[in-house]
């Protein structure tokens, strides 16, 4: 058997925390190489934001973070802004675009961020690995051997960058979790996150017609100081319900759980029904909710509370009802569509075992988590990259 080949930084994981992390630890001399056992590196920034790349938030701050521990972000943010990985981009020569609330995007093809981390990656000094599977991983007196298809690397730092459970089909697998228990780390209980919500086939059935059908909507889950409410864009699909809104209330919905759904937030429904009685009682329902909604919703909803009659013939009282079911219409999701359209992974190694100024592992000397595998995952709008840029440039200063 071949002796293990030394290297000083073994990182686990060419995505963006991967990636981030070894460019920086190369910049301070350090010999490092990374593996993954996918073809091609950087495969969630390439697909993401519809190929070009929601990269950064510029108002990313901890708030915008789920975990057992919400301060455990901070310093990594702190250290490593939005405002940093713009200025790198902007060296790059990137242009890039703001969407709304804050999300950044390229304005040409994702592939530009792969490659801008990659030339860093050489230029840096290190060396990327590809189709390379890790088969094992031993401590050592010296700090790691990681033995892979392709031969073992012995490493004083040893970094896990792999990702969470989300996407299986680019590759996602439940190994930095694995490697955490190894090591005697706890972790937090793991979920899709920023994931679809079904619903029940007898709902669904009632709500067939409307499959494809998007409106901005506001989303709320819990109640009083408790509650969590997001204003953006829901989409009807066939399995259920879709959207930035939806799947920002995934994160924080749990099986069992109401959410509440206002289809025109902002608006006095029930005056306006009036306003529209008055001066148009011999104008449907329909026709009045179509001013606010999509035309289908507005049918399914009138027809469903108001049946075939004018506006003339409904009381008050009918006109309230209406208003409910656009704006307080209350539902209990059955589920969701799981790992295999989620965009994150809730939960992971538990925060209480990591140093968050270095993402060391207290108990083990060496070891480093940093990106998804993490129990911080950031809200939907670029937030989840932004930790994965700072949690893997955090540790890069001193793996």
């Amino acid at each position: 058997m071949s002796r293990p080949v030394p290297v000083d930084v073994v990182v686990i994981g060419a995505g963006a925390a991967g990636l981030m992390c070894a460019i920086e630890a190369g910049r301070r001399g350090r010999r490092v190489v990374v593996l993954d056992h996918a073809r091609a590196p950087g495969e969630k920034i390439r697909i993401s934001g519809g190929g070009r790349c929601n990269f950064t938030n510029r108002d990313a701050a901890p708030r915008n973070y789920l975990s057992a521990n919400p301060g455990f972000a901070i310093s990594a943010l702190r250290r490593y802004t939005a405002q940093d990985f713009i200025a790198r981009m902007d060296r790059r020569g990137i242009a890039w675009h703001e969407k709304t609330l804050g999300q950044l995007f390229c304005d040409g093809s994702a592939r530009q961020v792969v490659d801008m981390l990659t030339d860093d990656l050489r230029e840096a000094g290190g060396e990327l690995r590809l189709s390379t599977a890790v088969t094992g991983i031993e401590r050592t007196a010296d700090g790691f051997t990681v033995a892979t298809v392709n031969g073992t690397l012995a490493s004083t730092s040893l970094v896990i960058a792999c990702g969470g459970k989300s996407i299986p089909k680019m590759g996602a697998t439940g190994f930095g979790y694995e490697v955490a228990e190894r090591f005697g780390l706890a972790l937090q209980p793991t979920r899709p996150g920023l994931v679809p919500l079904t619903l029940d086939p007898a709902l669904l059935e009632r709500l067939g017609p409307l499959a494809g059908v998007a409106v901005e909507a506001r989303v709320s889950h819990g109640k009083g100081r408790n509650e969590t409410r997001f204003e953006e864009g829901l989409l009807f699909t066939h399995r259920g319900l879709s959207g930035p809104a939806i799947l920002q209330i995934s994160s924080f919905w749990r099986e069992g759980d109401e959410i509440a759904l206002a289809l025109a937030p902002g608006t006095d429904l029930f005056a306006r029904l009036r306003e529209a009685r008055a001066a148009h009682g011999r104008q449907s329902p329909a026709t009045a909710l179509a001013t606010l909604l999509p035309k289908r919703l507005a049918q399914l909803i009138a027809e469903r509370e108001a049946g075939a009659v004018n506006l003339a013939d409904l009381s008050d009282k009918a006109l309230r009802r209406i208003d409910e079911a656009v704006n307080g219409w209350r539902l209990k999701p059955t589920g969701s569509e799981g790992y295999r359209t989620a965009e994150v992974t809730l939960g992971g190694v538990d925060t209480a075992g990591l140093d968050s100024r270095t993402l060391e592992a207290r108990a083990v000397p060496g070891l480093y988590f940093v990106g998804e595998v993490v129990d911080v995952t950031g809200w939907l709008g670029g937030y989840n990259f932004q930790w994965a840029w700072s949690s893997g440039w955090v540790a890069g200063q001193v793996a």
